[in-house]
This record gives C-alpha cells, sequence and structure tokens, in this order.
C-alpha cells in the first residue's frame, strides 16, 4: 500500500514546504515585525544535514513537491549544498525568493533541477521598492527575473496588495505579462504577528477582478487539483495572473502543503496555533514519523481554526502565530 499522509478531513499531504532560515537582507513591513529582529541562532536551525534526512522521510511518506522558502533561503550560507542534495531525492523542488541572489545560484539551481521559481516583488517602482522593502535592491531584481526568463525557468511574481500601499500598481504588473512569459500572482493581505494587519487594507479577490476587468477582457485559466491560486488569462499576453485569495474565498478544502519551520517544527496550516517540534526528538535519535502523522491527523478543517471566513470580525490580537518571516511563507 503506497504511504501517505491523510488528516481527518481525508485531505492528502504530498507538498512539504521548509523554511531554511528565519533571516532576510530585506526588511517588508507584512513580513517582519521590525527592523531589529532577533534572528535564531545557528545551532537552532535544522542543520544541512538534519534538513535532507527529514525531507527524506517526508518523501518516504508520500511527497511529490518540496518548496524552500525563508526569510530569505539564498543568504543561508550552505543553501547550495541544501538545494544540490534535495535535487537528489527525485521530487519536484522549487524555491521562494526574493531574487536578490538569484545571480549566484543559477547553475545550482538548474544542477538540482530546479525548474520553476516564485519571486516576491510588491512594486515596480524603484523608489517605492526602497520603501516598502528599506534596501536598495530593485535592479538587482529586475535584472534576475531577465537573468531567470533567459535560462528558461518558469518564473511566479508573488504581489501581495495592500490597500493604500501598491493596488494601484496592479494594472501595471497586468501589463508586464503582455510581452514577458511570467505569472503574476496577486496575494490578499494576510494577518500575521507584527504586520499591523487589518481588514481596510484587504483588496479582496472580486474588488481585484473588478479592477483588472474595467480594463481588459478575463478568461478563467485551468486550475491545477490543490492550486491556492485562482488562475486567469488574458488574450494576447504571453504570461497570466493569478490570484491567492486566502481572506476572502479561501481554499482550505483542497489544501495538501506542510510546512517545516527553520527551527525544525512541523505547522499542519500556515494559521495554525500549534506547532510540533521534530528537531528536538530527531536529534536524541527517536522515530519522528509518530508526531508528523499526529500533526496532519489534528489539522484543523480551516484556517487553522483560528478564524472564520468572516475576514472583517478578525481581531489580530487574539491571533496565536509567529511572523511569516519565522514560519517561512
Amino acid at each position: 500500500m503506497k504511504k501517505m499522509l491523510i488528516d481527518q478531513y481525508n485531505r492528502v499531504h504530498d507538498y512539504l514546504r521548509i523554511s531554511l532560515t528565519d533571516n532576510c537582507n530585506l526588511r517588508c513591513f507584512y513580513c517582519m515585525p521590525e527592523e531589529d529582529y532577533a534572528f535564531m541562532p545557528n545551532k537552532q536551525l535544522m542543520q544541512k544535514e538534519e534538513i535532507v534526512s527529514i525531507a527524506t522521510l517526508f518523501v518516504q511518506q508520500g511527497v511529490k513537491k518540496i518548496r524552500l522558502t525563508g526569510g530569505e533561503p539564498l543568504v543561508r550560507k550552505d543553501a547550495a549544498e541544501i538545494i544540490q542534495a534535495l535535487g537528489k531525492l527525485g521530487v519536484e523542488l522549487t524555491i521562494t525568493t526574493n531574487a536578490t541572489r538569484i545571480h549566484l545560484f543559477i547553475d545550482d539551481l538548474k544542477n538540482a533541477g530546479v525548474k520553476s521559481i516564485n519571486i516576491s516583488l510588491d512594486t515596480l517602482k524603484q523608489e517605492k521598492f526602497q520603501l516598502l522593502t528599506r534596501r536598495d535592491q530593485f535592479n538587482i531584481v529586475k535584472d534576475n527575473i531577465d537573468l531567470l526568463l533567459k535560462n528558461d525557468f518558469r518564473v511566479k511574481v508573488n504581489m501581495v496588495v495592500v490597500k493604500g500601499m501598491n493596488e494601484m500598481e496592479i494594472l501595471d504588473f497586468i501589463e508586464w505579462t503582455k510581452y514577458i512569459p511570467i505569472q503574476i500572482r496577486l496575494i490578499e493581505f494576510m494577518p500575521f504577528d507584527g504586520n499591523k494587519w487589518n481588514s481596510d487594507k484587504l483588496v479582496t479577490l472580486q474588488e481585484m477582478l473588478e479592477l483588472i476587468g474595467g480594463k481588459y477582457t478575463i478568461a478563467a485559466a485551468e486550475n491545477e487539483p490543490n492550486d491556492t491560486s485562482k488562475r486567469y488569462q488574458i488574450q494576447g499576453h504571453q504570461g497570466s495572473f493569478a490570484i491567492i485569495s486566502t481572506m476572502s474565498a479561501p481554499f482550505c478544502s483542497t489544501c495538501n502543503r506542510i510546512r517545516l519551520t527553520a527551527d525544525g517544527k512541523i505547522k499542519n496550516c500556515l494559521f495554525s496555533s500549534s506547532e510540533t517540534d521534530l528537531l528536538t526528538p530527531f536529534r536524541e535519535g527517536l522515530d519522528i514519523l509518530p508526531f508528523i502523522q499526529q500533526s496532519i491527523s489534528s489539522k484543523h478543517k480551516e484556517l487553522g481554526g483560528q478564524f472564520s471566513k468572516e475576514f472583517e470580525k478578525i481581531d489580530t490580537n487574539e491571533l496565536h502565530n509567529r511572523s511569516m518571516i519565522a514560519i517561512g511563507g
């Protein structure tokens, strides 16, 4: 019988997201609570051999896809070695990055069989990029996106849309897809520790579609079975766009994701208040499979059991979670 990780709602979990570090070379407000962030000490992080061993166990339990996240995964000193090692597991390997260091890793990514890369980018304006990230790296990011396309990587650009900050740039991002074969993924702003979320800053799926539909004729595109995004196409555009509607139209019923934080804790949902420590029992030589199975089995039906679909009623003071950078996206 094929091994699988299944929860109490019969959802099969075959997609593992591994955070390599909570460190980052940018300072985006929706991800990091403040500039002077206390990063985890190295001994608290999973080491390379631990990451590979734990990932191998997940693959043996039916995981078919691994995504590396952070923080910024490529600031980790042994990132290249980890990428190469995970590339040998025979599953789809991909990465989410801010693209500031991609030029240093092109060959490593190719050699590991990585074909698709997600880039976090919330503005196409250089001055605003510096304002949002508190770093002057915009041109490097744009150059590295071009570099990825030249090297035949599939590129998805993640734009977190926040009202009053960048929603007026949505059409600029859509126009970008006219001549460039990228997918723009418009992400509804989500509440995490310290990111000052409130429902007034939320631009919903419907509002985005209305804005884009006012200028373009939109056609729905086919989605993959476990997609978190709803895909769309515009006639004559080389690229496409998708919307991740976590707040206004959640997609929990088809969730297949498992998150492993940089300090080796499993989160069965992005919004779960509880975590299961895998690293400590692993270092003690214990079999961690029962911990994994218990965590997946106890997964809530939707949204980590922390809030309802009525996002207007969310009180962020009552949420129990880490900041986005400490979770790994």
